[in-house]
């Protein structure tokens, strides 16, 4: 069965099209003049590397350069250099999706930390097939879809527009509607985002690149789960005659608050034999659906730093100490204790409406104790790295 985890290429090691980076491996002053070379390829080979990612296009902002833009395969860096103007929406998208998944995990051990002027954005913590990655692909991939599609139905770009289909009359539960406005062309949206951030998981066919096709589905498939139908009524004093209605997206926040319950309830599962899909890692549990995600391997308990795993542990994070919930100081800090400060904090207070047109506030002080997760000790801190 094939590993779950990217490998880094070396000189002599043949690895999967499209993930391979070759280099030589450096020597340091004082160093042995000759190194075991079949033990030098071994470690370089069971090394993980974090791949570049599409992600980054978020940190770039009105910069997109497709050439410029770390770890794109060639059909991502086609479709950038034929669709400019969509990849300023998938760079405003990837801030907002980045945003959503650290309020989904604000109040956890891991909180979808990102690391500045980094092209992998999450670091190692993605080399792992953990729940974590499995929520990450999917929410990215939602956000593109959220993204172009809110970029259509706005005019920016010139591709796309509002649903050419949402045209004539249809019916629901209520009756009779004629089609108006402008209906959200979610299916450009999800045809584009499946083309562009599939193209780099197509180009291999390991057990990874089909968890994150499956996660990448899950993503795309709930922001259409979360369309609504939106009329204007007309007709006598508002009587509802006549009905015009288009098909809008929710706000993004229910796509997070669903792909966060997916999270929770995601399936370990493995590959199956022939290679083409899953089968679960516990006979006891339900085979995954289209709707689940995925993933294959446990994750690391966050609770210390540990550059292997990416994890950035926990000390210093602020928890809550009446909570028993993942934001308690109990859990957040993994047993290890908690410092108190007391902080003073000034807020706008007793506000006031003054005609016309301000509103006019005191500044209060409020004094508050501020909880916050002891660091491991040494000794323990040196084991995790």
């Amino acid at each position: 069965m094939l590993s779950p985890n990217r490998l880094e290429a070396s000189p002599g090691i043949a690895v999967a099209p499209g993930r391979a980076e070759c280099g030589a491996f450096p020597r340091t002053a004082g160093a042995a003049p000759r190194l075991c070379l079949p033990l030098v390829l071994l470690l370089l080979a069971l090394t993980p590397r974090a791949d570049s990612s599409w992600w980054y296009i978020g940190a770039l902002g009105a910069r997109v350069i497709c050439d410029n833009i770390p770890g794109l395969v060639n059909k991502q860096r086609q479709l950038c250099q034929r669709y400019p103007d969509i990849m300023q929406s998938v760079g405003e998208g990837a801030k907002e999706w980045i945003r959503e998944c650290q309020h989904q995990f604000r109040h956890h051990r891991w909180n979808c930390s990102t690391l500045d002027r980094d092209h992998t954005v999450f670091g190692r913590v993605m080399l792992r097939s953990s729940r974590e990655a499995a929520f990450v692909y999917a929410i990215s991939s939602a956000g593109v879809v959220y993204a172009i599609t809110r970029a259509c139905s706005q005019g920016d770009l010139k591709v796309c527009s509002c649903d050419p289909l949402k045209r004539g009359r249809s019916k629901d539960e209520r009756g009779e509607f004629d089609w108006g406005g402008c209906s959200d062309n979610i299916n450009y949206g999800i045809r584009f985002a499946k083309a562009f951030v599939d193209a780099k998981e197509k180009k291999v066919k390991d057990a990874r690149a089909l968890m994150n096709l499956h996660n990448n589905r899950c993503g795309r498939m709930a922001v259409k789960r979360f369309l609504k139908l939106e009329c204007k009524c007309h007709g006598v004093s508002g009587s509802c005659t006549l009905r015009t209605c288009w098909l809008a997206m929710s706000d993004f926040r229910k796509t997070g608050d669903y792909l966060r319950k997916k999270y929770n309830g995601a399936i370990q599962v493995t590959m199956n034999q022939d290679g083409t899909g899953f089968t679960v890692a516990n006979k006891n549990f339900r085979k995954p659906t289209k709707t689940d995600l995925v993933y294959f391997e446990n994750s690391p308990d966050y609770c210390v730093m540990d550059k292997s795993a990416g994890s950035l542990g926990t000390a210093g994070r602020v928890c809550n100490k009446l909570s028993r919930g993942t934001d308690g100081c109990e859990v957040m800090c993994c047993g290890r204790g908690y410092d108190t400060t007391r902080v003073t904090r000034v807020t706008k207070c007793e506000c006031k409406f003054h005609w016309c047109c301000a509103v006019r506030c005191k500044e209060c002080e409020d004094t508050v104790d501020v909880h916050t997760c002891k660091a491991p000790k040494r000794a323990e801190w040196l084991d995790q790295t």
